[in-house]
């Protein structure tokens, strides 16, 4: 954890791993983490299978891009960082203004994540 979801159209592969890297450092440094904690989804949105305004396909203009980070709560400077960090990259890379672009942090006590069977509160020391 965190658990980082894309949902965006479809990128070619070099500029995905671009995205990769760019989000993952941006969270570890944003959270205070390593990268071997962090993961990332891209969930390919074709335009077909979006809408916005009630228009399938979106604007012709830009189709938004959303993105979910799943993480244990962090304070409000660290989520304004790592919505600063992931934002500007992603826009670049997927060819969009930050505008198009939103982040969505879906926290979680650690009563509330199990990895392994286990969880996360029950393997914290204390």
């Amino acid at each position: 954890m965190p658990y980082v979801e894309i949902l965006a159209p479809p990128l070619p592969a070099e500029r995905r791993q671009q995205a990769a890297t760019a989000v993952t450092e941006g969270i570890c440094r944003a959270f205070s983490v390593g990268p071997e904690t962090v993961t990332l989804y891209f969930l390919d949105i074709a335009p077909g299978a979006y809408a916005h305004a009630g228009v399938v396909g979106g604007l012709p203009e830009e189709q938004r891009i959303f993105v979910k980070v799943h993480a244990y709560r962090r304070g409000i400077a660290e989520r304004r960082n790592a919505a600063a960090a992931v934002t500007a990259p992603l826009a670049s890379l997927y060819g969009t203004t930050p505008k198009a672009l939103a982040v969505y942090f879906l926290d979680r006590a650690t009563d509330e994540v199990a990895h392994a069977g286990r969880l996360a509160a029950d393997a914290e020391p204390g």
